[in-house]
């Protein structure tokens, strides 16, 4: 199969190969999917490009998300069938070293859910890790129906799962964005109110949206830059689900002691089994229903993988970035 592969870290153009490897063969309890999509997250690039995470294998096929068709299932596999579209997640990780970027991906048959024919296969590979994000984010501490929930980072990709989630749950979103085309884009999520983070004291804005109240829960996407919005724009006693943060932040303790927070911090990989099969459900039935909108920010073929890595890391993307690896 063709494949994108790398064998250490630094920039894309220096460290990713391109090349031939033999096409993996589904294990028991396993299928294999040949991608029509893979979708890089910025997890995917930090773990390329930093020495944060190291390298776990010796050759690593990077990137997590993707959609495809099931052309075979290993032993012990009942309730997925070849031929089958679907939708996957969690590709390279949990012990795997081979993620999407690549013609054909071998992995456990709940880590695949069913892609309705009404969804492209670009589409199917921005759900995975930001939409199961989203969700998890969003419902960590239970119902969200009749209470107001904060996303920070309103624009991003998870960011705009979560506005979707929190709407699609009965909450009054606000949705912190930096321009009016990103505010536009939350909207079109589901927000019903956004506050331009760069603007005089937005966690007074957010205040004046809730009556003085705050918020209820808060579905954080860097902890450190935000503390201090956080803090502020959260009511008494609420909640702050963290996904991603830029260091350690300063005071965390005292700011959210004051608020009487509960601070609950996820990786989805590590999340337990039970919540991401009730995400995983959930999703199925959302999509099946019609709802979801699903931003793609650009296409690559397969063999400009690097130049995919290099747009995510710009930080000018507006959705996922789709690698084609059929092209």
């Amino acid at each position: 199969m063709k494949a994108i592969w790398y064998e250490g870290l630094g920039p894309a153009r220096e460290v990713l190969q391109q090349g031939e490897m033999d096409s993996p063969e589904p294990g028991p309890g396993e299928v294999r999917v040949k991608l029509h999509a893979s979708g890089v997250n910025p997890a995917d690039v930090k773990r390329r490009g930093l020495g944060t995470y190291g390298m776990d294998y010796p050759r690593i096929i990077p990137n997590s998300d993707g959609a495809g068709i099931i052309d075979a299932a290993g032993d012990e596999v009942s309730d997925i069938e070849v031929g089958q579209r679907v939708w996957l997640f969690n590709g390279q990780r949990q012990g795997r070293a081979f993620g999407t970027a690549a013609e054909y991906i071998t992995l456990d048959a709940w880590l695949v859910a069913p892609l309705p024919d009404t969804l492209g296969f670009d589409e199917g590979a921005c759900l995975g890790i930001p939409c199961m994000t989203g969700h998890h984010n969003v419902f960590s501490d239970g119902p969200v129906t009749g209470k107001t929930v904060l996303v920070t980072g309103g624009a991003g990709a998870v960011g705009h799962y979560a506005i979707q989630w929190a709407r699609w749950g009965g909450a009054t979103v606000i949705a912190t964005v930096s321009s009016d085309a990103k505010a536009a884009h939350a909207v079109a999520g589901g927000a019903h109110h956004t506050v331009n983070y760069r603007d005089d004291d937005p966690a007074q804005q957010i205040f004046d949206l809730t009556g003085g109240e705050g918020v209820d829960r808060i579905v954080e996407v860097d902890l450190a830059a935000n503390l201090g919005l956080t803090a502020k724009a959260l009511k008494s006693g609420g909640t702050v689900s963290v996904y991603a943060s830029t260091g350690d932040p300063e005071n965390l303790m005292l700011r959210m002691a004051l608020r009487n927070a509960r601070l609950r911090f996820m990786v989805l990989h590590s999340v337990p089994r039970a919540a991401i099969d009730a995400a995983r459900t959930d999703i199925v039935t959302w999509l099946a229903d019609g709802n979801g909108l699903h931003t793609v920010a650009g296409t690559f073929p397969l063999m400009q993988c690097a130049e995919a890595h290099e747009y995510v890391e710009s930080g000018a993307k507006m959705g996922t970035v789709i690698v084609r690896p059929a092209d």
